[in-house]
Parts: C-alpha cells; sequence; structure tokens
C-alpha cells in the first residue's frame, strides 16, 4: 500500500511539472500569437510600430554561438585534465572552484566584466567596449563550468578496460585521450556543447549589462547588439497593445529554440547511453 501511495504520488507531482511548463509554453504562445507575424523584418522599433525580430535572433545566436566556440574547447580540456592528468587532491579543488564559479549570480559576471572586459575592448578597439565581443567573454565564463563538468562525466563514464587495454600496447596518455577517450565519450561531449548553448541562450542579465543593447545586426565582433531576451527585459515593464504582443511573439521564439536545444541534447546524451 505504501509503494503504492508513494508511486501515485510522484505521479502527481510529474504531472504537475508538466502541467506547469505546459501551461507556460499555451501562455507565451497565445499571448504572442497575434504578433507573430509582425516579428518578420529587419527593424525593431516598438516606437514606430515595427517589430521585425530578425536583429534580436542574430544577436541571440551570435552570442550563444560564439560563447560555445570558446567555452567548448576549453571545458573539454579542463574536463580531460580533471579525468585523467590531475592529482586526487588538484582535481577535488578544481571541480569546488568550479561549483562555486557555477553558483555565482550573473549579476556579478556582468560587472565583473564591466570592471575588465569593457574596458579593455574600449582601450584595444575603440568606441565603448560595450560590444558582442564582451558578451562572449562574460558568457564563455558562465557556462565553462557546466561543459567541464558534463565533459568530465562523459569521459570517467569510459569502460576503464580500455584505457588499461590501450597503455598495455604502449600507447602514450596523448594517443590514450587523443584516439580512444574522446571518440568514446563523443555523444556526452556534443551533449556538453549542446547544454552550453542552450544555457547562453537563455542568459539575460550579464548579456545586458555588457552587450550594448542596440538592435541591428552587429557587423563585427565589437559592434553592439541586443538579444531576444534582453529585448524582454528592458521593455516588458512599459510594453503595451501590439508591442506586449510583440514581446510574448519573441519569447515563443526563444522557447522554441531552446526546445530544440533541449531536444539535440537529448538525443546526443541517448546516442551516448546507446554505445
Amino acid at each position: 500500500m505504501r509503494d503504492r501511495v508513494a508511486r501515485a504520488a510522484l505521479a502527481c507531482v510529474a504531472a504537475i511539472c508538466a502541467s506547469g511548463i505546459f501551461l507556460i509554453a499555451l501562455a507565451v504562445v497565445v499571448g504572442g500569437w497575434p504578433a507573430l507575424p509582425d516579428l518578420i523584418g529587419t527593424v525593431w522599433n516598438p516606437a514606430g510600430g515595427r517589430f521585425g525580430a530578425l536583429p534580436l535572433l542574430v544577436g541571440s545566436l551570435l552570442g550563444s554561438l560564439g560563447a560555445s566556440a570558446g567555452a567548448v574547447p576549453l571545458g573539454i580540456g579542463i574536463g580531460l585534465f580533471l579525468a585523467e592528468v590531475a592529482p586526487p587532491r588538484l582535481a577535488d579543488l578544481m571541480r569546488q572552484l568550479l561549483r562555486a564559479m557555477a553558483a555565482v549570480p550573473s549579476v556579478v559576471f556582468g560587472f565583473v566584466a564591466l570592471d575588465l572586459a569593457v574596458p579593455w575592448i574600449r582601450s584595444r578597439f575603440g568606441g565603448l567596449g560595450l560590444s558582442l565581443l564582451a558578451a562572449w567573454i562574460v558568457l564563455t565564463a558562465m557556462v565553462l563550468p557546466t561543459v567541464a563538468t558534463v565533459a568530465e562525466d562523459a569521459l570517467r563514464a569510459v569502460d576503464p578496460a580500455l584505457r588499461e587495454g590501450a597503455y598495455a600496447l604502449g600507447a602514450s596518455p596523448g594517443q590514450v585521450a587523443r584516439r580512444l577517450l574522446l571518440p568514446a565519450a563523443r555523444s556526452g561531449l556534443a551533449a556538453a556543447a549542446v547544454l552550453a548553448l542552450g544555457r547562453a541562450l537563455g542568459e539575460t542579465t550579464a548579456v545586458l549589462m555588457v552587450m550594448g543593447n542596440q538592435a541591428a545586426v552587429p557587423r563585427s565582433p565589437v559592434d553592439p547588439a541586443r538579444t531576444l531576451t534582453g529585448a524582454i527585459a528592458l521593455e516588458m515593464a512599459y510594453a503595451t497593445g501590439r508591442h506586449r504582443q510583440a514581446l510574448f511573439a519573441c519569447g515563443a521564439l526563444l522557447l522554441a529554440l531552446n526546445l530544440a536545444v533541449m531536444r539535440l541534447a537529448h538525443r546526443a546524451a541517448r546516442g551516448g547511453g546507446a554505445r
């Protein structure tokens, strides 16, 4: 009887969670449905009644892809170091530092970037320093702990007998890592990369602080830009009418992008479990 009650309670909790996600998605889609056609355009100017979301979409994609391009190689390298090279004490210390880094609020990352990255970009490239490049730097730092943790888990999940066999055949540590561990853990590493993309895609506060918030397609990394999340956070407080519906439509677009990213991560994880 206790098992049946526990099973029923857990099923209810799961149903409530699933229903909450469904209701959130439904509310966003219903709120933005009338303005979805308005998002097809290249000019975001709410005062003029123009809600072309292409600059916002490009800013979101460029910001997240650039951050992933920086965080994924670094994170995989850190995961490989922790799993194969680092002494136990150093590995434990680095894991604690990564956990602490993951727990830092995004606004703190934004303040640090404003104090360090933005002045460096301003002095090196000119302009205000608030740019796509600054967003890449802060997002790379924010998603790096996630990539490193998932990459280490994926590498540690490789069968130890494979390592022992490779070393017994005379392979060097570099050969074992390059020709055995990385190929064997590629599905887990792919999941880490996709999760990094999703994490960067949904970030708001730190990006708002350093990206410049100009609703235009950036032509270089030192140009300012704006993301979908940034537009929603900046304008929702005073938006009304069609403007508010357009912001809901941007939220629906962002939700679709995140669901697609999570689907890719799920498929990559399932692929890793099948091998």
